[in-house]
């Protein structure tokens, strides 16, 4: 609310009608300590115009700049379309269908979001929606634990090749419900699990092995070597994948000899922008058989009396729904709002159009690791096959790369140090549809003469 418009009478027969004297009162079982107190700091109220004109001056300072980062967030073009109809009242308003038969609009665009994210994954199903692709990771591990009862084990063999914000966020997630993450490194020749890596593992029991596809240094897993294995060993296959990379690449579904059991990941590429980092959301598909552990909703379509078409909220496994014994998740309101934007991103584009803009990312991202590796010093990582990112490794600290990139008005990537220090001054650049010649060429002339600071 922009403003609290109770006056003192109000407030005092409020507290009155609930039996306490004061506001203190009533937030009395507040321990002091955690109370702030007075706020002694704030500065001098401001009138609305002044409000303005310093958010005008603010907003000024801020700078555009040539993206070449990616590590889990990418700019792609979104057609204008997209957020023209999602910013219409009717979806940028709704909110989560206790009512059901009131909410017809919303259901039918989360059956055509389900559907079309079944079909890009070749999975069977799909729910609708989660946080983001970390939160949905944690939440297929979890799953992957509730179907899987042959399994006595709650170890989950986790690639050193993930990216290092999802296993943080999946140790949060899972660290006290017993759950033990064991690491898999990857080979340092090549970026990516090496198949004699798995054999250290062989006679443990795992619930579930974690498939990253591209791997966080944008290198491609073998997929189907990696699916068969944890088939083999009694444990699920949980893919952890880039939803544009799917309209090229083999999907999930078709991994191995039976297909992943999951699939998961961050599908902000599908129509989200940057914003700075949010709000994204996160997809998560299953085989048939795993539906009723799926967490979040599922809306399913029917007729009714007079054989009109419907939508209704098929599974609602949240604890506000159903006993919370039987609950798989706390998911609800999740983000709507993104997840009908992808909605209209995948429907414009189509299967061609989804094959177009991956084909152009990977090639635009292999022209500008050829750009970049003719500078003297800068060398490609790994030599292995990758989608639309690639680790340069640099004669100088990467930070101060970076730092002297952003002064020229280009992000030029994630350093990759702090998380793998083994490959030195590593620096993680991508490039998606939207990064042209020109660009190219702005970033190589730009590193070209950081280096030579």
């Amino acid at each position: 609310m922009p403003f609290i418009p109770h006056t003192e009478a109000e407030v005092r027969d409020m507290l009155a009608a609930i039996g306490a004297g004061s506001i203190d009162e009533l937030f009395a079982e507040i321990p002091p300590d955690l109370r702030c107190g007075e706020l002694k700091d704030l500065p001098e109220a401001l009138s609305e115009m002044e409000v303005c004109k310093l958010m005008e001056e603010r907003a000024a300072e801020n700078r555009s700049a040539l993206c070449f980062a990616g590590a889990g967030a990418y700019e792609h073009y979104i057609p204008a379309a997209v957020w023209e109809i999602a910013l219409r009242g009717e979806f940028y308003s709704a909110y989560t269908p206790y009512q059901a038969e009131a909410s017809q609009g919303s259901l039918q665009v989360f059956y055509e979001y389900q559907s079309m994210m079944a079909g890009l994954m070749a999975m069977d199903v799909s729910n609708a929606s989660l946080y983001d692709g970390a939160s949905a990771l944690g939440e297929a591990i979890l799953m992957a634990l509730r179907t899987n009862p042959e399994s006595r084990s709650r170890k989950i063999l986790l690639p050193r090749s993930l990216n290092p914000v999802y296993k943080r966020v999946v140790r949060t997630l899972t660290r006290n419900q017993r759950v033990e993450l064991v690491d898999l490194d990857y080979d340092r020749s090549l970026g990516r699990i090496a198949e004699n890596a798995l054999e250290t593992f062989e006679g443990e029991e795992f619930a579930a092995v974690v498939i990253p596809q591209p791997n966080h240094f944008g290198v491609l897993e073998e997929v189907d070597v990696l699916a068969d294995w944890a088939h083999r060993h009694g444990a699920r296959s949980i893919a952890v994948v880039n939803p544009t990379a799917m309209a090229l690449l083999k999907p999930p579904g078709e991994w191995g000899e039976h297909g992943a059991d999951l699939a998961c990941g961050e599908g902000q590429p599908l129509g989200i922008p940057l914003s700075a980092g949010g709000p994204y959301f996160g997809f998560l598909c299953s085989r048939q058989d795993f539906v009723h552990q799926l967490p979040g909703r599922l809306v399913g379509r029917t007729v009714d009396v007079d054989g009109r078409e419907g939508f209704t909220l098929t599974l609602q496994p949240r604890e506000q729904h159903i006993r919370r014994g039987k609950a798989t998740s706390n998911i609800c309101t999740n983000q709507g709002l993104m997840v009908t934007a992808a909605t209209l991103y995948m429907a414009l584009m189509g299967p061609k159009g989804l094959r177009n803009v991956a084909a152009a990312c990977h090639a635009n991202a292999s022209a500008l690791l050829e750009r970049l590796t003719r500078i003297d010093g800068v060398e490609p990582v790994f030599p292995a096959p990758f989608f639309h990112e690639a680790a340069i490794r640099l004669p100088r600290a990467a930070d101060r790369v970076l730092a002297g990139l952003a002064e020229r008005g280009i992000l030029g990537g994630h350093v990759l140090s702090a998380d793998y220090p083994e490959l030195g001054d590593a620096l993680l650049i991508c490039a998606t549809e939207t990064r042209g010649p020109e660009d190219m060429d702005r970033y190589a002339a730009a590193l070209a003469e950081v280096l030579e600071c």
